[in-house]
């Protein structure tokens, strides 16, 4: 009797064991991303952030209605297209240089990983791009694209993020820096397929789970993006990337599920979203009044390498500028679509304003044909 019941617990501890181990083998992580586009640093966005004159600034304020909508991320990326020279003078076009302030306000929103490496990454010459890198790294940013110098870039390139069982790898590059010579010793990734194949190279030796580029391409203010974005997105996707991003044209292009056949034979099939367009601004000319929000869960069975691309969509948001009876501008960067839902969640915008928020919408809903998450 006494060997039939060890027997009996034995079999109960088995099966028990069993049904932990498949329970947690079924277990799917979920890795929620969302890009955002250009983050620009205009003169009037820097005085309408002024509370002490070249020494405090508020940007709180731009960030406070898109805030909820970034939290929802596990990491929420944007491209950071100035430099943060950490002392005045703080301009805008053409040399854009801005206080640390608004990178604090960027963190406080939800950013977690901004890229760096855009045609004004040298803005603010050799010294911004040192004091650009180490205030992001010190404000607790993930960040890539530019760096200190060789050792700096060899140390922390490909970046490799770590979050919810995943192990991303980010790749980051620009067409330009609008001539302006990079100075040693920094480093700013510049679009060379020889580096990017080899960078690529070292990503997948790293094996990760998924592996994005995000790349600042094409002309600005086109609708479409033209035929060297498609080359280079197929070479990327060809030598490892599994999604490509692009940001740099202003306004929004289209998002295209990019087929391209491997050295072994095989098809590999990624998202490439050419540009997000801009995220907040100042910028005036047509469709640059906003961008999207590219939202993506990527799925993985617990314990396992193999990465799908889960719910993915689009969040419409519009660039407004808010101004008093005084004069005084506020930025606002607001989600639209939650707005449509909800007119009370942000009251004080005047009827032509909600018409142009609406039409700008409009014309990036016909030209996607993505769907919408809310």
């Amino acid at each position: 009797m006494l060997k039939q019941r060890s027997f009996f617990r034995l079999l109960f501890a088995g099966a028990l064991y069993l049904l932990v181990f498949v329970r947690g083998t079924a277990q799917t992580d979920t890795l929620r991303l969302i890009f955002a586009g250009d983050i620009m640093g205009h003169s009037p966005q820097i005085q309408s952030a002024e509370v002490v004159k070249n020494k405090k600034y508020d940007y709180a304020p731009c960030f406070q209605y898109i805030k909820p909508v970034l939290e929802r991320a596990d990491i929420a990326i944007g491209n950071l297209e100035l430099t943060l020279p950490g002392k005045a003078p703080y301009t805008g076009y053409p040399m854009f240089r801005s206080p640390d302030d608004l990178a604090k306000a960027l963190k406080g929103a939800g950013f977690d990983l901004l890229v760096t490496a855009n045609n004004h990454s040298n803005d603010a010459h050799g010294l911004g791009v040192t004091n650009t890198v180490q205030t992001l790294r010190d404000l607790g940013f993930l960040q890539t694209g530019t760096f200190k110098n060789r050792r700096d870039r060899d140390a922390f390139y490909p970046l490799m993020v770590y979050k919810n069982g995943f192990k991303i790898a980010i790749v980051n590059y620009t067409y330009d820096t609008n001539g302006l010579k990079t100075e040693a010793p920094t480093v700013v990734n510049l679009i060379d397929t020889v580096q990017m194949k080899a960078d690529l190279q070292e990503a997948v030796a790293r094996k990760p789970h998924f592996i994005i580029a995000i790349m600042h391409w094409g002309l600005e203010y086109q609708l479409n993006e033209n035929k060297d974005q498609q080359r280079l997105a197929r070479f990327l996707i060809r030598n490892g990337a599994d999604m490509v991003i692009g940001m740099h044209p202003h306004v929004v292009q289209p998002i295209k599920k990019e087929k391209v056949k491997m050295p072994d034979g095989s098809t590999k099939e990624a998202i490439v979203v050419y540009s997000l367009g801009n995220f907040i601004s100042n910028q005036k000319q047509p469709n640059t009044d906003g961008g999207i929000l590219f939202q993506v869960d990527l799925l993985k069975k617990k314990g396992s390498p193999e990465v799908t691309v889960g719910k993915q969509g689009i969040v419409p948001v519009y660039r407004y500028i808010h101004k008093t009876a005084s004069g005084k501008s506020t930025y606002h960067v607001l989600p639209v679509s939650l707005l449509e839902r909800n007119p009370d969640y942000f009251k004080g915008m005047n009827a032509a304003s909600r018409t142009a928020m609406l039409k700008f919408t409009e014309g990036v809903r016909k030209r996607l044909g993505w769907p919408e998450v809310r």
